[in-house]
């Protein structure tokens, strides 16, 4: 079960995930993970291509959904330990926003840190993961390459 969420992130109930991911008048509550370097690139994750939503496509480099009863911060620990195998209890709340796409609607609580250490990736999730410039990502900006909600979240940095 999936926690449900107002638009500001106020819980108000939860629904099975295949609900979730086909009506987008269900907000659900998700956190992301953006790591960077000591050179200031970023690193990013391609998903899975069995996964429901944007398979194949480059994307946050942690992101999963707040379970009901799930405190958000604690979500974001579990989820990048077991996406990329790192211990994300040092990262920083970034912001939160509003994501709507068909599919479905999600607020996002986006976190951010830094990293240099080693990743262990879960290959049933995440097919690979590296670290990509600024400049590689502001080229390939609106080709289909990332899912839209990094596209959301990149240009938040860029502010």
């Amino acid at each position: 079960m999936l926690l449900l969420v107002d638009e500001n992130g106020n819980p108000v109930g939860s629904a099975p995930r295949k609900k979730c991911h086909s009506d987008n008048s269900l907000i659900q509550l998700v956190v992301h993970l953006e790591i960077f370097n000591s050179k200031g690139e970023i690193y990013l994750q391609k998903r899975s291509p069995f996964k429901d939503m944007y398979p194949d496509r480059w994307d946050t480099a942690v992101g999963g959904h707040v379970r009901a009863g799930e405190d958000p911060f604690l979500a974001l620990v579990r989820e990048a330990r077991e996406e990329i195998g790192i211990d994300a209890s040092e990262a920083k709340f970034f912001t939160k926003f509003l994501h709507r796409c068909p599919a479905e609607s999600e607020v996002c609580f986006l976190y951010t840190m830094t990293y240099d250490g080693e990743f262990a990736i879960d290959h049933d999730e995440v097919v690979d993961g590296r670290f990509f410039t600024m400049d590689e990502i502001r080229s390939r900006l609106g080709t289909g390459f990332f899912t839209g909600n990094f596209e959301k979240e990149i240009k938040l940095f860029e502010k």
